[in-house]
């Protein structure tokens, strides 16, 4: 794990009618406001990434499919600068990554279709956030 990064468990109630999915109560810990909710598509062998929010705490949870993330921290002064921390959420390992502000993210489809959700802390802004081509940051997809 990287440090302020939390991997939270999740409910899903399977149901005759209809799954229930759980996603982020404002009781929990990694709460850290409300700004929007988004959802993502991305194909089986696709990448997107690198992304890096300068102000945003992303809660990201994949209700549909099943993706790969990768991140690396470079932010100065932390205790896991230079590291990364790589997690596959699906409907098997169903949970909520909750990324603070300053983490390098980029996610892999691994399923056939995939879909991620981010609630964010913030209203995207073009301005607060950092892009990357894949090949900027040394990682082995």
């Amino acid at each position: 794990m990287l440090e302020n990064v939390h991997l939270t468990p999740l409910k899903r109630f399977e149901l005759d009618s209809g799954d229930v999915l759980h996603g982020l109560k404002a009781s929990e810990q990694s709460y850290a406001g409300f700004g929007e909710a988004y959802f993502s598509m991305i194909h089986e062998g696709q990448i997107k990434g690198w992304k890096k929010h300068l102000r945003m705490t992303m809660n990201l949870i994949v209700p549909i499919g099943s993706i790969k993330f990768v991140l690396f921290d470079d932010r100065e002064g932390s205790s896991t600068n230079g590291n990364y921390m790589s997690v596959v959420i699906s409907k098997d390992k169903y949970s909520r990554l909750t990324v603070p502000p300053g983490i390098w993210v980029a996610f892999q489809g691994v399923g056939t279709d995939n879909m991620l959700t981010n609630i964010a802390s913030i209203e995207h802004d073009p301005e607060e956030a950092m892009t990357k081509a894949i090949s900027e940051i040394c990682y082995e997809w």
